[in-house]
């Protein structure tokens, strides 16, 4: 792993916590992807920053931590945890704690060039109705 990639990876997580969808969103070539559990694609800077606004939308506390960075073949492996409270809009008011990893390809001109994040869905509806804490 390059001193870079770390930099870009400790950058990438502020702007998670920046509450602004465009710094997401920079960090991914002007065509770039971004996939969620399988979903469909959001391709291009706009539709990332759209994706990246629904999170932050929903967890106006929204904090997200990385938890590291590797290169495996010709991808790099960001693995992160998020938290807040789920208070937005339709919210439930759950308090949230869910890690994952997001797969990237870096493109040539050294940003994302698609990245396939992952997270478990069953527990992710289940802290969402409940809380990160609940039995």
């Amino acid at each position: 792993m390059t001193l870079d990639l770390l930099t870009f990876a400790k950058r990438y997580t502020a702007a998670w916590c920046s509450q602004s969808p465009a710094s997401v969103a920079s960090f991914f070539s002007p065509n770039g992807s971004l996939t969620i559990n399988d979903g469909l694609p959001s391709v291009g800077r706009a539709s990332i920053a759209a994706a990246a606004q629904e999170f932050m939308a929903a967890f106006p506390d929204l904090k997200v931590m990385m938890d590291g960075v590797s290169v495996e073949g010709d991808r790099a492996i960001y693995s992160w945890t998020l938290e807040g409270h789920n208070t937005g809009p339709s919210g439930t008011g759950a308090f949230v704690r869910i890690s994952g990893f997001e797969q990237w390809r870096i493109g040539e001109d050294g940003l994302i060039a698609d990245s396939l994040g992952h997270f478990d869905t069953d527990q992710w509806r289940r802290q969402i109705q409940r809380g990160a804490f609940a039995e």
